[in-house]
């Protein structure tokens, strides 16, 4: 039988040296976003319980998990999203918090993807939970904590700004059923005009129909509030645009001209989220790297119903464009590497303390002979060496 001892499961990547100093400084940068913002950092378990993500309104398949048992039988994942087990956290370790809860994470979750080849299985993702307060307030610090997050680690990037309730209101107002509702979203999503046509084509001609049909090419500037409105009006999806346009024009003093966009076809799993939704996008990267809304119903799954939003980055993707343009050096060497003669290695050891605290990069020579310690700083590109 063949041992795989040597390589890591499909989906997954050891990450060495420069990929993890660049890690490290776009989560640093992110993570400095969340916390002068106020939001408070926790960890949840990377093995949940399969219950908290089996939920009609979590949108995650159950082939996507990676599951196991714990030693009572129980049915045990991997941790495919981080909102789920923030919920019920909330809901039991800090039901009695003072609202509203500001919380921010760092963790990977794991999801499989067997059809979709060259997708990973576990990604690093950073988020904020914005939890116990609704309103436009709420909203645009979500949404404005987005954007300085996306800011930190690029400068060419766009988010794209929708609102659930209106694919919602108008689909209501059609007699099909959640699985044809889900079809008719996914192709919307995906702007796939004939699976869209195709199934808008088998019902009876309505203004919903009509609407429902207009949406994947509603994507924008300001521009698109008029022709929306023309399109919806006289259903009960007005209220919500008028709201998005609201929460549109409250952005604009942030200035950012072409990287705010309106998209109405940005109807992300309408059984999850219930107003805002948005996603953001950094160029040379085909997928979304932020993505979030609010979810006000969530946490009533979890018997302490409030009003909820916010969203994640996958600091991952993020990562590997950074390093893949190559404009920033992320070395690992000292600037001075120090030699001990025999009987002087505390000496060495001291100075190599002193030296950073100081301010100048320095490392302890563990080489047994001088010679063997210049040739590897020449090696390495060590401009210094020095014996003590």
């Amino acid at each position: 039988m063949k041992k795989f001892t040597k390589i890591t499961p499909e989906g997954t990547k050891d990450f060495l040296f420069a990929e993890c100093s660049a890690m490290d400084d776009v989560c640093g940068k992110i993570e400095a976003v969340f916390t002068t913002r106020g939001f408070k950092k926790v960890i949840t378990p990377a093995v949940e319980f399969y219950d908290v993500f089996s939920l009609p309104c979590s949108g995650i398949e159950q082939e996507a998990m990676y599951k196991t048992t714990d030693n009572k039988g129980r049915l045990l994942v991997l941790r495919p999203d981080s909102t789920l087990p923030i919920a019920r956290m909330v809901s039991t370790r800090l039901k009695n918090s003072l609202l509203p809860v500001r919380l921010y994470y760092k963790q990977a979750v794991y999801r499989s993807h067997p059809t979709l080849t060259g997708r990973t299985s576990e990604n690093m993702q950073m988020g904020v939970e914005l939890l116990g307060v609704q309103g436009i307030r709420a909203d645009l610090e979500v949404l404005t904590t987005a954007v300085s997050a996306v800011s930190a680690v690029a400068s060419d990037f766009r988010i794209e700004l929708g609102h659930a309730g209106v694919f919602d209101a108008l689909s209501d107002n059609l007699s099909i059923d959640e699985a044809y509702k889900e079809k008719i979203r996914v192709s919307i999503e995906g702007k796939n005009y004939s699976a869209l046509n195709n199934l808008l084509d088998k019902l009876a001609p309505c203004k919903a129909v009509s609407a429902i049909r207009s949406l994947p090419s509603l994507f924008g500037g300001e521009e698109v509030f008029e022709k929306a409105l023309d399109v919806c009006k006289g259903t009960k999806a007005v209220e919500a645009l008028e709201y998005l346009h609201t929460l549109y024009k409250s952005l604009l003093p942030l200035d950012l001209g072409e990287k705010l966009i309106v998209d109405l076809g940005l109807v992300q799993r309408n059984d999850y989220y219930t107003g805002i939704v948005f996603s953001g996008y950094i160029s040379g990267i085909g997928d979304a790297v932020l993505s979030g809304g609010r979810y006000d119903e969530l946490l009533g799954e979890f018997d302490l119903p409030m009003g909820a939003a916010g969203f994640a980055i996958d600091t991952d993707a993020v990562t590997m464009k950074i390093l893949s343009e190559g404009a920033i050096s992320y070395s690992d060497n000292p600037d001075v590497l120090v030699f001990a003669k025999d009987g002087n290695e505390m000496r060495a050891i001291a100075m190599v303390d002193e030296l950073n605290k100081d301010g100048v990069k320095a490392q302890f020579s563990v080489l047994p002979t001088l010679e063997a310690t210049k040739a590897f700083a020449d090696e390495r590109g060590i401009a210094e060496v020095r014996e003590v």
